[in-house]
Order: C-alpha cells, then sequence, then structure tokens
C-alpha cells in the first residue's frame, strides 16, 4: 500500500503501480477526465501479457493499461505505445474502441509505459454469458452481426490517412504467409521431444494455401485476435462496446479478421474436439450468414474467403504448437499442453475441410 497524499491509501499490486507519482503524472494531464488525485484503484480480468486497472478520481473512472509485469518481456514497452498509437489513429472512426486519453512513455512514472482510455461496459469473455445474451437468442445473433460490422469498419479504414503505413509490410503479404507460419513450426523442432510433423495436415493444407492465393487482394488494418474475449458487448444492448487488445495489429489483408472469426466459430459437423466458444449457442449465426453479411457491408467478393479461413486455422495452430513444444519439453502442465495440442490438431483438420469440401 502507499499514501496517495490525501490520506487514502492505493494497492501498489506487486509494483505495478507507483503512487503518488503516478497520481501525480494523471493530475498533471489536461486531456484525463476527472480532478484532484486518483482515489481508488481496482485490478480486472486481463490476459497474460497485460495488467489493466480502474482508477477512480472522485466519481470519474479511467482505465490504465501496462505491461503485466515489473520485469518487462521485450518490447513490451513499445507494444503499450503501439496499441495507444492504433487507438489514437481511429478515433473518429465508426471502428468501435476505448477512447486513448492520455500515454505516458517515460518509465520512471510507474516502471512501465503505459496509456490511459476510457471503460468500457460490458462483459468480454468465454464460456457462459451475461445478460441478456444468456437467455435471449436474438442478442446472441446480434453478436456475430456485430462481429462482423466492427470488422468490415476496421478494414475500411484508410490506414495511410490515420498514419499507419509503418504498421506492417504490406508488399507481397499473401504470398508470404505460408511459409512465414510453416517457419515458426518448424523452428519448434529444436526443443527436444517435439515433432512438427505430429501436427495432421499441416504440410497438405500449407500447400493448398500455397497453390490458391486469391486474386481479389487488398491490404488495411488487421486486428490480429478478433474474437469474443477480445470485444467488450455492452448488458445494455446487443452491441459492441468496444474491441480491446490491439497488440497483434498489423497490416494484411482485412479478410483475415473474418477468417479470425470463422476459426473461433462453431457449427454441427466440425471436427470433434472443440466445442462453442462461449455459451449457450442457439441462436448465432451460421458461418455462412457471416460471410454473407461481410459481403454485403464491404463489398468484397467472398469466393476466396475459404483461403482466409483455413489460413486463420493454420496461422493459429502454428502458434499454439508453441505450447506445445513448451510441454514436449517439460515446461508446461500435461493437462495444458494436451490440450492446446488437441486444439491446435482441430485447427489444421479443420484447414484440411475448409480447403477440400
Amino acid at each position: 500500500m502507499a499514501d496517495n497524499g490525501v490520506g487514502e491509501t492505493l494497492d501498489s499490486f506487486d509494483g505495478l503501480l507507483h503512487w503518488p507519482a503516478l497520481s501525480d503524472w494523471i493530475e498533471a494531464q489536461p486531456d484525463v477526465p476527472g480532478q484532484g488525485p486518483v482515489t481508488a484503484v481496482a485490478k480486472m480480468a486481463a490476459g497474460l501479457s497485460n495488467a489493466v486497472f480502474l482508477l477512480h478520481r472522485g466519481e470519474t473512472s479511467i482505465v490504465l493499461r501496462r505491461p503485466s509485469k515489473r520485469a518487462k518481456p521485450p518490447k513490451s514497452n513499445e507494444t503499450m505505445l503501439k496499441e495507444a498509437r492504433i487507438l489514437r489513429a481511429l478515433d473518429g472512426s465508426t471502428v468501435p474502441h476505448p477512447e486513448l486519453y492520455s500515454v505516458c512513455d517515460d518509465e520512471s512514472v510507474t516502471g512501465a509505459c503505459f496509456y490511459l482510455m476510457s471503460p468500457l461496459e460490458g462483459m468480454a469473455k468465454s464460456g457462459a454469458l451475461e445478460g441478456d445474451y444468456a437467455t435471449n437468442p436474438v442478442w446472441r445473433r446480434a453478436m456475430g452481426e456485430e462481429l462482423v460490422k466492427a470488422a468490415v469498419a476496421l478494414g475500411k479504414v484508410d490506414y495511410a490517412a490515420v498514419g499507419l503505413s509503418d504498421l506492417g509490410k504490406p508488399e507481397n503479404w499473401h504470398a508470404r504467409q505460408v511459409e512465414r507460419w510453416r517457419s515458426q513450426l518448424e523452428g519448434y523442432a529444436a526443443t527436444p521431444g517435439y515433432n512438427p510433423s505430429d501436427l495432421p495436415y499441416f504440410e497438405e493444407v500449407g500447400r493448398w494455401l500455397s497453390d490458391n492465393i486469391p486474386d481479389n487482394q487488398r491490404i488495411g488494418i488487421v486486428h490480429g485476435d478478433f474474437q469474443f474475449p477480445n470485444v467488450m458487448f455492452s448488458l445494455k444492448a446487443p452491441k459492441i462496446s468496444g474491441v480491446l487488445d490491439w497488440e497483434l495489429t498489423s497490416l494484411g489483408d482485412p479478410l483475415m479478421d473474418l477468417g479470425w472469426i470463422l476459426s473461433s466459430w462453431w457449427e454441427d459437423g466440425d471436427p470433434e474436439g472443440k466445442g462453442p466458444m462461449v455459451t449457450p449457442w442457439d441462436g448465432f449465426l451460421s458461418r455462412a450468414e457471416l460471410i454473407d453479411l461481410y459481403g454485403a457491408l464491404s463489398g468484397r467478393d467472398m469466393s476466396c474467403i475459404p483461403w482466409y479461413f483455413a489460413l486463420s486455422c493454420y496461422k493459429l495452430a502454428c502458434l499454439l504448437e508453441g505450447t506445445t513444444a513448451a510441454w514436449k519439453a517439460g515446461k508446461v502442465p500435461d493437462k495444458v499442453g494436451a490440450s492446446v495440442h488437441a486444439y491446435a490438431t482441430w485447427l489444421t483438420t479443420k484447414a484440411r475441410r475448409v480447403a477440400f469440401p
């Protein structure tokens, strides 16, 4: 605990927040709402790489996002600054997102770069749905519609006009994807006990992707992890309050965000080993309806969507196998490692079915 200068004690959360220096910095920012020092703080649910806190200045609430550990992973500061930059670039767009208030690139304030943003109302989760989403299939149908609308809105942002031309390498983006993720998987082969060939259909799907690169190509902003846990749905109305977790955002074909949605979706007839990401599932749009809606809203030819769907499965499987390799090396518990490998297997199996219907 630390004294914030007004007689209140604030939790430092094991040194992640440095009081009163942090409170003083916030007071000095003209664009941060509220007045006076921070009077209360609570840690919010977040991913492994970031820590998120709800701060109160009297009756006003603000959100602080910073790396999750005092011993910061490589490039974590750069990630914070990148996320803040993206939120600032989206200001004025139709993409639902939290408002950026201020960003700090001075590590001395609280031990890492961080930024302040508006709080969002609602839920962002996997598992059991809350509120009317849990009881009303009309609200659940709207979740799929809202995801597609947000993905289309992001894909329409002119990345050059908002100053994000250096967010990635758009040249030959489509042609580079298979080798990019194949090399990721093959890199795990140096781990004792791990064999990339244990991931079924990987080579077959990779060859299909290389042989079927779409002609209808575009480059735009891609969120990179567009799925339920990274999207806040309002509990007051069936709509998105804001898209979160912009750390993987880069330039690429915006259809990848739709592919990512499709890979996280669930339908009867899918391979065994994976259920719906949220429950209950009845009432949700089908994958075909998601695709049709995206095409109607974006004006894009959707005949090439199997490529983006299969590539999303292929990419995520490659990423997950990093945990499988760690499991084989004895660095991850058996239950976790086996579960992750089973999901990667589901993904490559699904990708094969998409490629060879």
